[in-house]
């Protein structure tokens, strides 16, 4: 059983999604979810829901500052804020010194950040934007197989195997939107780029930090997007491309909590 499977729960309902074809309105009410939260608070949010749920574990070191802002789109003294804040919550730790940083404490705080609330409120739109995505990507699978050429799969490989390099989920992140993006770029249709990448942002705005092993078995299956890229077999493409991201219903941390 891989570290994805043990992730997800047992079972795959998914309550509060809505109903295919159901409406949604993201403006009522008109701050929802995550929407009325600042830039601080979805940090404190992310780092201690992914302790909550033990994504981030008792003593693990978390990345230097600079690199959590760049994976999670905020500025660097934003974070430095929010950590400290958890260190205040009990949640994290700091260690001054050359070995130093910043860990998750001994024995965590859990269900002490109460900007958690905000991301469970928004599990709707969460599965509405993966369903949305798993549209998309089986398209640009599609595509692909049909029109990437050497320069596209040579570029893919490369990414790949920088991402088997990562030590953290932080480094991983930037990489995992360059692959993605790479994929879309060799369907040829440019003017579709910007609004397939949109939809990555939407989405990775919910992303919480996760261990290694399990991006690595994601990893997995990009590698497989590849072979089938290069070996033009749409079929295989479109199948890798689903479970892909159809597996986010369960193993992102609206299918954990």
């Amino acid at each position: 059983m891989s570290y994805r499977d043990r992730m997800s729960p047992a079972s795959s309902e998914r309550a509060g999604s809505p109903m295919p074809g159901e409406p949604v309105d993201l403006a009522a009410p008109a701050l929802a979810g995550i929407r009325r939260l600042s830039a601080l608070d979805t940090v404190r949010a992310r780092i201690g829901l992914a302790v909550d749920l033990g994504l981030l574990k008792p003593g693990e070191r978390l990345p230097p500052a600079a690199d959590i802002a760049a994976a999670l789109d905020v500025g660097e003294i934003t974070v430095r804020r929010a950590l400290v804040s958890l260190c205040a919550d009990g949640v994290l730790r700091r260690v001054r010194g050359r070995t130093g940083g910043t860990l998750v404490e001994s024995a965590p705080a859990t269900g002490v950040v109460s900007e958690i609330a905000a991301y469970q409120e928004s599990a709707a739109e969460v599965h509405r934007l993966i369903d949305h995505r798993v549209l998309l990507e089986c398209g640009v699978a599609h595509l692909a197989t049909l029109r990437a050429d050497a320069g596209h799969i040579a570029a893919l490989t490369d990414v790949v195997g920088q991402m088997d390099a990562v030590k953290d989920w932080a480094d991983f992140h930037a990489l995992d939107e360059r692959f993605h993006v790479l994929v879309a770029e060799a369907t040829g249709l440019a003017g579709a780029v910007p609004e397939y990448q949109k939809v990555l942002q939407d989405l990775y705005q919910f992303y919480l930090p996760y261990p290694v092993e399990y991006l690595r078995e994601s990893n997995g299956e990009h590698r497989e997007l590849v072979e089938s890229l290069s070996a033009r077999d749409p079929r295989a493409a479109v199948d890798v491309a689903r479970r892909h991201v159809e597996i986010l219903h369960t193993t992102m941390f609206v299918g954990l909590v």
